[in-house]
């Protein structure tokens, strides 16, 4: 069997570490120990953050979009409800963002799902 030589791959990992604490302060910066604890939490807190934000825009979402129907008449689950029976396909940002840019079309969905509801 081939002897294995690592060639410089330690090397190169240490630097990817140390590059990625690149701003993190004192010894957290520099020595390698150090920077893999601090790099390996804040890439933990990174992938959480991704997976918190999209909880976060979706109640956002669904904040806007009750406010917009109640000003309408209608509660946020009986307006939802009436999209699936009138067959609107638009997702909870598409009606995110029509309840607060464009409030009259906003009005005709409402108008359109209280006819399905009927």
């Amino acid at each position: 069997m081939p002897r294995a030589k690592r060639g410089n791959k330690r090397l190169q990992r240490r630097k990817k570490i140390l590059k990625l604490a690149k701003g993190y302060k004192m010894t957290k910066s520099k020595l390698y120990r150090s920077a893999k604890e601090s790099v390996e939490r804040a890439l933990k807190f990174a992938y959480i953050g991704r997976r918190i934000k999209k909880r976060d825009y979706r109640a956002l979402w669904i904040v806007r979009i009750n406010a917009a129907a109640r000003r309408n008449g209608l509660s946020y689950s009986r307006f939802m409800y009436g999209l699936k029976k009138a067959g609107v396909a638009l997702d909870r940002k598409m009606l995110a963002n029509l309840a607060t840019l464009d409030e009259p079309s906003f009005a005709g969905l409402v108008a359109q799902v209280k006819q399905a509801l009927a």
